[in-house]
């Protein structure tokens, strides 16, 4: 007997040419464009191809071996591949790969670790915080007390001796550290002791940085975090999703009921095959490699972005992500993005420490080298989209000018083709 709809197992997105065209036109941008955005990269086509796989027609529950759900031999490998990757990878000892994004794994570790009320003590968003550890806008910072810690004024940097004074005062229950927009190193050793003095649990939440602290290049939270979170796409150029990992067996049974069924429910195992096979790749040597060149580069284009009178935040970066001050050029984040984007330049506009714009129209722009070494960029490419960044920054109305960029921004990715 033939199913009810014809081609239904056969046609593809042949069948839909509406969405077929918009996906298209997204290949097409990505093709032609530069990725500039830290919370993105550029996968490998085999994580295309797994997270693209059959296995999104698997419902799973539960931990694997131990499922709710019948038929599940082979998600159950899948994910026990993943979580075994995600072990070796980080030296670790226990690790969850169920989140269905960052937000999700923080969620799941303050449910499983805390009480509704708890005190959490993290980064501020304005200070290059992520909204996921508190901000008022989120479940996070409606069911817990939060209180924030900033940057110093002057060198725009955590201040431990600040950080140490409010756990004191406000004694919380836990101390999360790491953010989406710093891009300075960050002792965890002395975070940890912070923690202890007040009988706090220390979070650290290294998505922008994972792929570094797997190849050796950013301070390990590891050996100092109770528990870490992280995405596992960003740094790690894999699939969209996120992870927690930790150390201590007795946090096992809070960690993962806190995840599931604590935040979410069934496992989205085509995600988690994504997660699998780009926690492979970055167990291969040539993961090192990609990463001091995202190194690199990121402070190649810092410098080089400095050099034509844009304020880099805190002077550098440790990381493969900086934040650009546009105030000396009389400039917002917002104007700024739009007119590079018309470029071919794909950033986004972020607010900068103790920024007296909003959040709709900043001051900063945060700009990432991920994706582009991802492509193969070197110095000698991130040099050259520096110098298009301030010639755009410069003047962003000017049509010819952003013309003429686009033109060398498609050419440059000729030379570099993906997919």
């Amino acid at each position: 007997m033939r199913t009810l709809h014809e081609g239904y197992f056969t046609a593809g997105l042949v069948a839909d040419p509406e969405l077929a065209r918009a996906i298209d036109g997204e290949l097409k941008r990505q093709r032609e464009g530069i990725e500039l955005i830290a919370s993105e990269n550029l996968v490998s086509r085999c994580v295309l191809e797994a997270q693209g796989s059959i296995l999104t027609n698997k419902t799973v529950e539960g931990a694997p071996w131990r499922r709710y759900y019948g038929g599940a031999h082979y998600a159950d490998a899948i994910e026990s591949l993943a979580i075994d990757r995600a072990r070796r990878l980080f030296a670790c000892r226990f690790a969850n790969v169920q989140p269905h994004s960052g937000s999700n794994a923080n969620a799941g570790v303050f449910l499983g670790l805390l009480r509704l009320g708890d005190t959490i003590l993290s980064m501020d968003v304005a200070a290059g915080g992520h909204i996921s550890h508190g901000h008022p806008a989120t479940l996070t910072g409606r069911d817990y007390r939060i209180v924030a810690y900033g940057v110093n004024r002057e060198t725009e940097r955590v201040d431990l001796d600040a950080v140490r004074a409010l756990a004191h005062d406000c004694r919380p229950r836990m101390i999360v550290a790491g953010g989406s927009a710093y891009p300075r190193g960050l002792d965890f050793a002395a975070l940890r002791a912070i923690a202890d003095s007040v009988d706090a649990w220390l979070m650290v939440d290294m998505a922008h940085v994972a792929g570094l602290v797997a190849a050796g290049l950013y301070p390990d939270p590891l050996p100092h975090a109770h528990v870490v979170t992280t995405t596992t796409y960003k740094s790690l150029r894999g699939a969209r999703g996120g992870m927690a990992l930790w150390n201590d067996e007795s946090l096992s049974a809070r960690i993962n009921a806190g995840v599931f069924p604590g935040v979410q429910g069934s496992v989205m195992l085509h995600a988690v095959a994504g997660k699998a096979a780009c926690l492979g790749e970055a167990l291969r040597p040539e993961f090192a490699l990609y990463q001091r060149a995202a190194l690199a580069n990121a402070r190649a284009m810092a410098k080089a972005l400095a050099e034509q009178g844009v304020r880099i935040v805190t002077g550098g970066t440790d990381t493969t992500l900086l934040l650009a001050d546009l105030s000396p050029l009389g400039l917002s984040g917002d104007i700024a993005a739009k007119a590079l984007e018309r470029a071919g330049l794909a950033v986004n506009k972020n607010l900068i420490p103790f920024d007296t714009r909003s959040p709709e129209s900043p001051s900063g722009l945060r700009l990432s080298s991920n994706a582009g070494a991802a492509r193969g960029f070197g110095v000698a490419e991130f040099e050259r989209i520096a110098g298009w960044i301030g010639r755009i920054l410069k003047a962003p109305d000017d049509d010819a000018s952003i013309a003429a960029v686009r033109a060398e921004v498609r050419a440059l990715c000729a030379d570099y083709p993906i997919y």
